[in-house]
């Protein structure tokens, strides 16, 4: 996992629309979340309208969220920026869903699986990485975003993000072939 503490990376990638959005594009903003999803993943699929919930929340609080499609779209069409855009409309996505197609941004993140939350504070250092909350698909527990929303109230509020955080679950992100990172260790 990427250390807590870490500055957020930098990016450019194009929304569902084509245009090209920067991280610096959110410099105002008191918090940052960037969820690595996809369309196909049945975890995110889960999520995805308390996710939608989730980011109107956060946006009216003055969050900016990013969505983040880092898989490959050779095997995978069903993730395509096509399909993305209809995924758009279909979650209810208030937040820009950016596609990654070269697993650069993937990479420098250490994105693991889909989804993959990160938030940071003002100063874009990393305070959370972790799951959204303990739902999964047929485990019976509602979807809330607890633990997430925690981490969120807790940088807008002042106060330290929890530092018992649980990793994300969910599917492997769907790296090219022979572009699988490496993991040291």
């Amino acid at each position: 996992m990427r250390p807590l503490g870490t500055v957020a990376p930098a990016f450019s990638l194009p929304d569902t629309t084509g245009r090209r959005v920067g991280l610096e594009e959110f410099a105002g903003a008191p918090a940052l979340v960037i969820v690595f999803l996809c369309n196909h993943c049945p975890y995110v699929q889960h999520v995805r309208s308390e996710l939608a919930r989730f980011a109107r929340d956060a946006q009216r609080r003055g969050v900016a969220v990013i969505g983040i499609n880092s898989n490959d779209v050779t095997r995978h069409p069903e993730d395509s920026p096509a399909r993305m855009a209809v995924e758009v409309v279909e979650a209810g996505y208030t937040f820009p869903y950016l596609f990654d197609g070269t697993q650069e941004v993937a990479r420098a993140y250490q994105a693991a699986c889909t989804p993959d939350f990160f938030l940071f504070d003002r100063t874009r250092k990393l305070v959370y990485r972790g799951q959204f909350d303990d739902s999964r698909p047929g485990n019976g527990r509602p979807v809330t975003g607890a633990d997430l929303r925690r981490a969120l109230d807790a940088v807008l509020g002042g106060r330290p993000v929890d530092l018992a955080q649980t990793p994300s679950m969910g599917c492997n992100i769907k790296w090219k072939p022979g572009s699988e990172p490496t993991v040291s260790g």
